[in-house]
């Protein structure tokens, strides 16, 4: 068992993010957590102190939010904000494009820019989340898949930036079933299709990107940085058999 370690969750209330803050505190952590609705803080079992609302747009609410998580020290910092922009290239406009950096992207920079130094008092570790368009070239995906390729060269440069005081990693799930994903998940034939698509035919879940997540935080990958974990079901390496 980790001794008791304060986290601070961005898109923690909620989907991945707040799986990860339910874990978090079942281990005895405590766990700040932001949120761009507070009108759904009802939905997560943290005090209401433990919950600030920040819309990652604007930086200075992401410094804002940092430095009152970490004023007496800060262990961990997991980014799960994030879009999923899905649109013909014809469609899609440069502000699509410059929305989908901002918020998966330019978000998490700043976030780590501001934490770094804390983060470093305490050997801490951050997690980003990717996305399996990342490496894989899928069609209507422009926006989004730049915005998370940018995420994982964000995340192996940091890395080795910060290296040894802070360890960073992100996450590339495929299709996770989760409120963000609910456009294309709610439609249940079309969430089978999709589904299939995958060598292990299923989408994931909110609870298993949070396991991952939690173990990247950990003390138990003490030894792991700069890397991307696959959890896709083996969308983004393996051809499906026929």
């Amino acid at each position: 068992m980790n001794a008791q370690k304060t986290f601070l969750i961005f898109g923690g209330i909620g989907g991945i993010g707040g799986a990860l803050s339910d874990i978090l505190v079942a281990q005895g952590h405590h766990v700040m957590a932001t949120t761009s609705k507070p009108e759904k803080n009802q939905q997560t079992s943290l005090a209401k102190e433990q919950v600030l609302t920040v819309d990652v747009r604007d930086h200075q609410s992401i410094r804002d939010a940092i430095a009152l998580a970490g004023a007496k020290g800060l262990h961990g910092m997991a980014y799960c904000v994030g879009t999923i922009d899905i649109k013909p290239l014809a469609r899609t406009t440069v502000e699509d494009l410059r929305n989908s950096l901002e918020i998966n992207t330019i978000g998490a920079f700043i976030a780590i820019q501001t934490a770094a130094p804390i983060l470093a008092q305490h050997l801490g570790a951050v997690v980003l989340f990717s996305s399996v368009a990342a490496s894989r070239g899928f069609s209507n995906h422009s926006a989004i898949g730049t915005a998370k390729a940018a995420v994982e060269g964000l995340t192996r440069s940091i890395a080795a930036e910060l290296a040894p005081k802070v360890r960073v990693n992100a996450i590339a799930p495929s299709l996770t079933d989760t409120p963000l994903a609910e456009s294309m998940t709610k439609n249940q034939k079309m969430a089978e299709m999709i589904g299939a698509m995958h060598p292990l035919p299923r989408l994931g879940n909110a609870i298993e990107m949070a396991k991952a997540a939690a173990f990247l935080l950990s003390d138990d990958s003490a030894w792991m940085t700069g890397e991307i974990l696959h959890i896709d079901g083996g969308r983004s390496h393996l051809e499906k058999n026929r």
